[in-house]
């Protein structure tokens, strides 16, 4: 069946009158009449009661009319939804990244994304790294910002800067008076971290391997926000990033520069070499390649 056959359907439909259809639709009345009989054939009824000259749409054309107008309608959708896809000023783009970067990073990028291609629309999906590069790989977002870089050879990592870490203390910490601090002086104390599948977590274990020591962690969590509180109880010490920006403090923590080398979590964008890219997500990787630094 072809899809033109279901628009002369619908024709014949509005007019009851195959010569009057065959009018409109520039086709001869012979080439409309076989076609309705091919889809009479197929679908095993008749559709259309024949009274003299007229055609009338019986209970079965009136049902397969409701679900012809229904994909005709779907494949209207398709065809605008794929000229969307292939329109490199609009389209949708799917972000993945981590939870800490939805108060600075992906704001930052997007708005000035925005002010280049104000058509594009996004689809955003927050998580810990390693649940962010699964969905990449699954194809559920078209790029990711994470941090520690992943290393895959199906995946191209693309840097696009870098926070600060601070030890993150209470205020009755016996270095809380301090402003910076080098991670040996709290190689003996209880760590309060993320989970194990968190770049942040995986960062803080790999800068304290480089200081000569792994951290006993006492707790871990799923949320920076959480991580804070715990600390400020009193429960252990943590590493936190700067937010890229003005370190925030609290009633109940205080947070010490690390002067450690390589005291600092990568931040870039992730995207899977092995799948092609629809323009608009093209356009975008370009333009977050071209933002070393996300603020500039």
């Amino acid at each position: 069946m072809e899809v033109r056959e279901l628009f002369w359907f619908l024709k014949l439909a509005e007019t009851d009158h195959v010569t009057d259809a065959a009018a409109q639709l520039n086709i001869t009345q012979p080439t409309l009449s076989r076609a309705i009989a091919r889809l009479e054939r197929r679908l095993g009824v008749p559709l259309f009661d024949r009274k003299q000259n007229r055609l009338r749409l019986n209970k079965y054309g009136e049902v397969y009319r409701a679900h012809v107008i229904r994909a005709i309608a779907e494949l209207d959708g398709a065809e605008e939804r794929i000229a969307t896809l292939i329109d490199p000023s609009s389209g949708t783009v799917a972000v993945g990244f981590l939870h800490s970067f939805g108060g600075w990073l992906i704001p930052t990028l997007l708005a000035a994304y925005k002010d280049v291609a104000p058509a594009t629309s996004f689809e955003l999906r927050g998580a810990a790294a390693d649940v962010v590069i699964d969905e990449l790989r699954n194809g559920r977002v078209d790029v990711a910002f994470v941090s520690p870089e992943p290393i895959a050879d199906d995946l191209a990592w693309v840097p696009i800067g870098e926070e600060d870490l601070y030890l993150i203390v209470s205020r009755d910490h016996r270095l809380a008076r301090r402003k910076t601090v080098r991670l040996d002086d709290v190689k003996d104390e209880d760590f309060v971290g993320l989970t194990p599948q968190y770049g942040l977590r995986q960062v803080t274990d790999r800068i304290c391997a480089d200081a000569g020591f792994t951290p006993h962690w006492v707790l871990v969590c799923t949320e920076v926000s959480t991580l804070r509180a715990l600390v400020g109880s009193g429960l252990g010490v943590g590493v936190v990033p700067s937010a890229h920006g003005a370190p925030s403090e609290s009633e109940a923590t205080v947070l010490l520069k690390i002067r450690d080398q390589r005291a600092t979590r990568p931040i870039g964008m992730v995207v899977d070499v092995t799948r092609a890219h629809a323009p608009a997500v093209r356009r975008f990787i370009d333009f977050a390649r071209a933002k070393q630094d996300p603020q500039s």
